[in-house]
């Protein structure tokens, strides 16, 4: 979320920065609301100071035996139109909330203005793709061929975008998330967590997901159950032992798009210690999308899945490091790639591409044969102070004082995705498929995967 006095004073600049990510910006309601807050603002701080003067001379009126029917009721009538001076002025900070949950993230001078994807810039590469002697397969068919994947049942047991994997690429698939957690774990200082998969909607909105991409999330519906806990004879207050205390469970759940909401989410109405930064925080997670407004789009394989694994790197920072954390958790994502032997490149995005909480990402994009192009598996994004200013995540600066930390997200990596690499990468003439040496020690010694492994 944006800061709202930097709308106030700054507000053309803004919208012109805004414009370049695509977001046009409410001006005319903007403005009308912050005139109706202003004048709201004003008429009750007067309310107020009118109630306290003449609860004043209601007091110098009883100190000197005088009637102060009159002022009484003067301050009683002046109580109920604060009352409602406040009613509507809540009202109007919440219209005003709701335009700033909309409002994506301003982008950073470094990022490249363009209106798509065509306009990313290029800002390196690694490996060179293998030249192959036969005619390459996709992931699907490759995976068909050996028995091993079955989407047809995955479709019967929950529809499409589904996928069954059994045998040895269950296994690899199970190695992969294994070995991506160990590597940043062990060689790049992450602390692996275990989160909830189901999240609340304010976990949602401290994120960016809420209230702005809701069709895209699974939501879980609740009915109403009390939750029944036992107080000790202290905490009851007739002091009877055992005496419940009732409370209620009703706010609906969300299946997590991605374990970057628990993660970030940890420092949530915290004040942290300027001494234990940066926390960096890695989990591997089933991640659930909707995918809405995708349809079309990847239909066949495992690249847009409703329900597929990820390895999720997240930093929490002081904000004068942000920019060198974003190269450091790229780097981590890209040695999962470089350890693999798979080609790839890494893209600047440009304003009109980024997602909506970041400020300024690069993606990694991995090298697919049949596809004879690159394709995203990674996202890494400086989202600056934006989600922490929603989360109200803070730490104690160098004065003492709290300040909005930054917060970092990206893949270390997309599991499935890097399957589908794999397979297409490492296939061979007669079907099967060598596996990375790195993954070797995983998979108990096998090196390839082929038909007969159920």
């Amino acid at each position: 979320m944006l800061d709202i006095q930097l709308l106030r004073t700054h507000l053309d600049h803004i919208a012109r920065l805004l414009a370049t990510r695509g977001y046009a910006f409410p001006m005319a309601e903007f403005g009308a609301l912050e005139a109706e807050r202003k004048n709201l603002q004003t008429y009750t701080q007067e309310l107020q100071a009118r109630r306290n003067a003449a609860s004043r001379q209601i007091g110098n009126a009883k100190s000197k035996g005088e009637d102060a029917t009159g002022i009484l009721a003067e301050v009683a009538n002046l109580g109920d139109e604060l009352r409602q001076a406040e009613a509507q002025l809540q009202d109007t900070q919440a219209a005003l909330q709701h335009i700033l949950l909309q409002i994506p993230n301003l982008p950073h001078s470094s990022v490249p203005e363009g209106k798509n994807e065509s306009d990313n810039k290029e800002v390196r590469r690694w490996g060179t793709p293998r030249e192959f002697h036969f005619s390459v397969k996709d992931h699907v068919s490759i995976g068909e061929a050996l028995g091993l994947l079955d989407l047809p049942t995955a479709t019967k047991l929950s529809g499409a975008r589904f996928s069954l994997m059994t045998g040895s690429l269950a296994r690899l698939h199970r190695a992969l998330g294994q070995f991506m957690l160990d590597t940043h774990t062990h060689q790049h200082g992450y602390t692996e967590t275990y989160v909830p998969y189901l999240v609340n909607a304010e976990s949602l909105r401290g994120t960016g997901q809420l209230p702005k991409f809701k069709d895209d999330l699974f939501e879980i519906p609740r009915k109403k159950t009390a939750v029944v806990e036992t107080l000790s004879r202290n905490e009851d207050p007739h002091g009877a032992p055992g005496g419940p205390k009732c409370e209620y469970e009703d706010d609906d759940l969300y299946l997590i798009p991605t374990s970057e909401v628990p993660l970030a989410n940890v420092v949530r109405d915290r004040i942290v210690a300027l001494e234990s930064l940066p926390i960096k925080l890695t989990a591997h997670t089933p991640c659930f999308r909707s995918e809405a407004g995708s349809y079309g789009r990847d239909t066949r394989g495992l690249i847009r899945q409703h329900q597929f694994e990820k390895v999720e790197l997240v930093q929490i920072v002081h904000p004068q490091q942000s920019y060198k954390a974003l190269e450091e958790l790229t780097g981590h994502a890209e040695t999962i790639l470089q350890k693999l032997d798979l080609p790839y490149r890494v893209m600047a995005l440009c304003t009109a591409d980024m997602g909506f909480a970041a400020t300024k990402t690069y993606d990694i994009e991995v090298w697919l044969p049949e596809q004879n192009t690159y394709r995203e598996i990674s996202s890494c994004s400086n989202c600056e102070a934006f989600q922490a200013r929603r989360m109200q995540a803070r730490f104690r600066n160098e004065k003492g004082k709290p300040e909005l930390l930054h917060t970092l997200n990206g893949s270390g990596l997309a599991v499935g995705r890097t399957l589908v690499a794999i397979l297409e990468n490492f296939q061979n003439a007669d079907g099967s498929v060598s596996i990375p040496c790195v993954l070797q020690d995983y998979m108990g010694g096998l090196d390839r995967l082929e038909a007969s492994q159920l």
